[in-house]
């Protein structure tokens, strides 16, 4: 299948799980988010757990794309990776309603909870390995990294969950982490230029 194809494919079940929820989605639901018709999604998906399966790998590959920081500095990668995980997709609410959707089938599917482990292990490895390197060049305070970096990952899922369902703004959320950090690991991000 070509890119622009799987990517027409994946951005419109983004909108139709945003639009309809996981429990009236359709594949007939995401052709009318797309100029495909359904036959052409099912000559690529045979079903739609299929098409699901290959949109939670989207939204792993793209979230973790967006946490690979171009930067050896601890400090900055903490604070990339916190600007990465807070606004996810550049204010795209969608993008957080289609992904609670499908966090909350993960105790149904199996697929579905492999896909949010690897992202909760891409998450905990990566702030793991920024507060290990933080504490090993003298940039951070002596800290537990697995600890901190659990604790990162349960404030996220409460932000996440936050958001969608109280509206509550990442922002909210963001501040008390930012001061269990400084608190943690003596580290508080820059103020904007």
């Amino acid at each position: 299948m070509d890119s622009d194809t799987t990517d027409e494919i994946m951005t419109a079940t983004g909108r139709a799980l945003y639009e309809h929820g996981y429990a009236n989605l359709t594949i007939q639901r995401i052709a009318e988010e797309s100029s495909l018709s359904t036959a052409a999604i099912h000559y690529h998906f045979d079903t739609k757990e299929a098409l699901l399966n290959a949109y939670l790998d989207h939204l792993v590959g793209a979230f973790r794309a967006r946490i690979d920081v171009d930067t050896d500095d601890p400090r900055d990668r903490l604070s990339a990776f916190l600007d990465a995980v807070f606004d996810p997709a550049g204010d795209d609410v969608g993008f957080a309603v289609a992904l609670m959707n499908l966090k909350a089938q993960a105790p149904f599917s199996d697929a579905y909870h492999e896909r949010f482990v690897e992202l909760d292990d891409a998450i905990r490895t990566e702030v793991t390995e920024v507060v290990r390197d933080g504490v090993e060049s003298g940039c951070f305070d002596d800290a537990d990294p697995g600890r901190v970096a659990r604790h990162v990952v349960t404030v996220l899922n409460g932000a996440h969950v936050r958001e969608l369902a109280l509206g509550e703004s990442p922002a909210e959320s963001r501040a008390p982490l930012e001061a269990y950090l400084d608190g943690e690991l003596d580290w508080r991000p820059e103020a904007p230029a």
